[in-house]
C-alpha cells in the first residue's frame, strides 16, 4: 500500500469526521502534506489555465478545503489524543502566533507509550505489549 493510500484516502474514508482514539505522528504529517501539495497543484492549474478554466479548478479547490476540513480537525484532536491531551487543545490556535507554535510543537511530541485514557498506543503492533501496558496501568490505579 503506498503512502498516500495509507495515509490520506484511508483517513478520509475511515476516519472522515472520528475524533475518539489516537494518531500517528505519521498519520498527521503525511495527511497534512498531501493536503498541502493537492492545493499547491491547484494554485498551480490555476495560473496555468487562466481566467476561465482556472476559475472552474479555483472552485474544484475550495470544495477540497471545505472536505478536508472536518478530518484536519479530527486528525489534529485524534494527534493531541496520542500525547495525552484533551482535543480542547486543538482550540489554542485561536492565539495569534503563540497557539499554532504550540499546536506544531504538541503534533511533533512522540506519542504517550502504552495505553493512555483515549485508547491504545497506535504503533504497538503487539497485542501483548498492549496487555502489558494495561497491567502496569491498572498496577498504577
Amino acid at each position: 500500500m503506498n503512502l498516500f493510500q495509507q495515509y490520506f484516502v484511508d483517513t478520509l474514508k475511515n476516519n472522515y469526521a472520528n475524533f475518539e482514539g489516537r494518531a500517528r505522528r505519521s498519520e498527521y504529517w503525511y495527511f497534512t502534506l498531501f493536503s498541502f501539495l493537492i492545493s499547491i497543484a491547484f494554485s498551480v492549474l490555476t495560473v496555468i489555465l487562466g481566467s476561465t478554466i482556472g476559475g472552474i479548478v479555483s472552485i474544484i479547490s475550495m470544495i477540497f478545503s471545505l472536505a478536508i476540513f472536518v478530518p484536519s480537525i479530527a486528525l489534529g484532536v485524534r494527534r493531541l489524543h496520542d500525547i495525552g491531551k484533551p482535543g480542547w487543545w486543538f482550540l489554542i490556535i485561536l492565539i495569534p502566533l503563540i497557539g499554532i507554535i504550540v499546536l506544531i510543537v504538541f503534533f511533533v511530541t512522540d506519542s504517550q507509550p502504552g495505553t493512555n485514557m483515549y485508547g491504545p498506543n497506535p504503533k504497538n503492533s503487539n497485542p501483548l505489549d498492549e496487555v502489558r501496558d494495561q497491567l502496569i496501568v491498572d498496577d498504577n490505579v
